[in-house]
């Protein structure tokens, strides 16, 4: 740890006991989307907007990867921005309602549409702000949602925010992601902030979260920001993955990344190094890590400082309380083991005592985009 080089990330990690976790930095684009409309402002600026810089910078290009979506997503590519007879702000048939959240580069927003009366969450943008955040030597916010985009459009499957539609006008600034509105709570929300959720609550949860990972790492998509945050849960109890704003799609098979994941506290030891890793372990790790915090409330590793927390992620034993139900203290060390080639896989974690305890095993995902069934065991299903 000592030859790490952490400037550009140092800062206060601050304290996780009552579940306030450390979250990506704000940026200043962060504050500027404090408001979506704002657009006009931004024009007065100096800060125009050219279509030929965006269609070199955003422009999604044909993926050969199959989609696994029954309906494929919405593409708009006109933009009205008005008022209703109420006063209220509109964006196409969508009339806004209030701020629900943030995402990773700005806020989200709860619209209602006038055509179907269902709530969505919508994700606002700047195209040509995006350009302008770096988060890597070569790539830039712009990218990130690119990616993001391009993820969430070939896939599905019921522990995963569903991306409905997407609004890029290539005459306007604007870029809005129409998502899927889950009405329940984060995970964290739900457990009452302090001490943590009872273990029949936090295995229904982590189940959820293992069958939405394995279908993404069964896609060759590493998620990489795995933690309570990013798992929403709706009215009936059950968990969805969010957020994959730093999310990897591989064509190859393989999962080798160097970029930094995208929460320290949830960071896997062989990524704190600065040289490259898998993802999908890295995935596990986060998974551990979030089971951890529904049980105890609190983070397992974490310092005063971001290079104090790596120290401990690296270093630091895996300290449970030795009265612990057995099973839950084994799937805890499997999954938190700090060597990434002895971690336990999701197959594994999916089938361990803990986790079948009570329902048995995780019901099984037929694959739209694949001749294959996703569960506690995928296998191939000759048609």
């Amino acid at each position: 740890m000592s030859g790490m080089k952490l400037a550009d990330f140092d800062r206060d990690v601050g304290c996780c006991s009552c579940l306030g976790f450390l979250r990506k930095s704000d940026s200043d684009m962060d504050r500027f989307l404090e408001d979506e409309f704002a657009y006009e402002r931004m024009l007065s600026s100096g800060n125009g907007y050219h279509s030929e810089d965006y269609e070199k910078a955003f422009h999604l290009p044909g993926k050969d990867r199959l989609i696994c979506r029954e309906h494929p997503v919405k593409e708009t590519t006109v933009l009205v921005r008005s008022e209703n007879a109420d006063g209220h702000r509109m964006v196409n048939e969508y009339v806004r309602e209030c701020n629900i959240g943030h995402g990773s580069y700005g806020k989200v927003v709860l619209y209602r549409s006038n055509n179907d009366g269902k709530q969505y969450a919508i994700k606002a943008f700047y195209k040509s702000r995006l350009a302008k955040v770096r988060v890597s030597s070569f790539e830039t916010a712009l990218t990130d949602v690119r990616r993001e985009v391009s993820i969430l459009k070939t896939l599905q499957h019921p522990n995963i925010v569903n991306l409905v539609e997407v609004i890029d006008d290539p005459d306007s600034d604007h870029f809005y992601m129409v998502l899927e509105y889950v009405e329940g709570k984060l995970v964290y929300d739900a457990s009452g902030m302090c001490g943590g959720i009872e273990e029949d609550t936090a295995r229904r949860y982590l189940r959820d979260i293992i069958s939405g990972l394995m279908y993404l790492h069964a896609h060759d998509i590493v998620h990489g920001d795995i933690k309570p945050e990013n798992i929403l849960v709706t009215g009936n109890g059950t968990a969805k993955i969010c957020d994959f704003s730093v999310s990897h799609a591989f064509g190859d098979g393989k999962d080798e990344l160097r970029r930094s994941p995208g929460t320290p506290v949830f960071t896997a030891p062989e990524c704190c190094f600065g040289s490259s890793y898998h993802g999908k372990a890295a995935d596990v790790w986060a998974v551990g890590v979030t089971l951890y915090c529904m049980i105890f409330g609190n983070c397992p590793f974490i310092g005063d400082c971001l290079q104090d927390t790596y120290d401990k992620i690296v270093n630091s034993p895996l300290e449970l309380p030795k009265d612990m139900d057995f099973e839950l203290s084994d799937l805890l060390q499997g999954l938190l083991c700090k060597d990434p080639k002895r971690r336990v896989t999701l197959n594994t974690a999916a089938e361990h005592p803990w986790v079948v305890r009570e329902d048995g095993p995780l019901p099984r995902f037929s694959c739209r985009c694949k001749s294959r069934t996703i569960g506690a065991k995928t296998e191939i299903i000759v048609t």
